[in-house]
This record gives structure tokens, sequence and C-alpha cells, in this order.
């Protein structure tokens, strides 16, 4: 299986993905973990986007479309991953197809968590307590939902219109919304 969680800054995909990576026994792919992992390591793209950070600017497309393509050749991906945090913008979703296609691989299935946007504030918030995130006050949140709305949710529509979308209710209890999640793999 090889799919995209799609949704908001709480929306939970990081907690889905992880336990749909213990259910479909793939890999979570997290950009951003990826990213810190190949500066870590000093790897060729890694170097190139430590200097692009040390600018304070963003990473390029090109290169997180390197680490990912880098990251797809590896022998634990063969089966199938669970991709999070990508892609964020229409380019990115059209050129992650492009790869995917390349190499044989092409996604199975978007899903989008749905959640309201208060909902979502008043999860961060929580959040933001208990962890001391300082990136969780519900005045970044907003403008962080604003930026999702602004860029990443034109991506549903592309899925939508690729007939690769399921859009799954993000609002329950843990095992209700992964029981969503699963019907929604049934009905693809």
């Amino acid at each position: 299986m090889r799919l995209v969680l799609l949704g908001a800054p709480g929306s939970g995909k990081g907690t889905q993905a992880t336990r749909l990576k213990e259910h479909l026994q793939v890999p979570h792919v997290s950009t951003g973990d990826l990213l810190r992992a190949e500066v870590k390591a000093g790897s060729p793209l890694g170097l190139q986007a430590k200097e692009v950070m040390a600018r304070g600017e963003l990473v390029s497309d090109d290169i997180l479309l390197g680490m990912l393509e880098d990251r797809f050749s590896r022998d634990d991906m063969a089966r199938g991953f669970i991709l999070d945090g990508y892609p964020r913008n229409l380019a990115q979703a059209a050129a992650l197809d492009a790869l995917l296609e390349r190499i044989g691989q092409p996604m199975d299935i978007a899903v989008q968590l749905e959640v309201d946007n208060e909902l979502l504030i008043d999860r961060l918030a929580g959040r933001a307590q208990a962890e001391g995130r300082a990136d969780d006050n519900p005045e970044s949140v907003r403008k962080r939902l604003q930026v999702y709305d602004d860029q990443t949710a034109p991506v549903i529509g592309y899925y939508r219109d690729a007939g690769k979308l399921a859009v799954v209710d993000g609002v329950g209890t843990l095992d209700e919304v992964f029981g969503r999640i699963l019907a929604a793999f049934e009905r693809q």
C-alpha cells in the first residue's frame, strides 16, 4: 500500500501514521524527519539542505524530491509506504506522481483527515501545554491553518480529480478514526 496522509496541523496524521505503519507493515516517511536525518548523516542532499537552511531559506522541492527518491529506492519500501508531510502544494503533488510512476510505484490512495478548524486550534493548544510547543499557540496555529488552506488544501482537489482521494472524518477516538481509514482503503 502506497498512501499519502493529508490533513491540517493537528488533524492526527502522525498519530494515525504510526498505527497504519504497524497495521500495514510499511515504513512511515515523514519529510521533516527525512530531512533532519539526511542533514545529520551528511549525505550530498543533506549537505545541500543544510546550506539552504543555514541561509534561513526553505529547502527546495528538488532537494526534497531527491531525498524521497533515495528513500523510495531502499528495500524496506518495496511493499509500500505512508507519506506524511508531503506533498504540500500542487507542484509537489505532480512531481511526486511523476517520480512514483517513473520508479513503478504509483500512489494507491490519498487519505484526507478532515477536522473543523476550531477543534484543531483546541487540540493544538492542548498539545502546546502538554509538550511545551511554542508553535502551537492559538495565533500561530491560525496562521499555519491559513497556510494549509492556501497551499496544501488544493492538493486535495488534485487527488480527488485523479480518483485517489478518500476523505475521512478525523474526529473521534483513535480507534474510530483508524477504523474509518481502513474502511476507506476497502472502498478505494
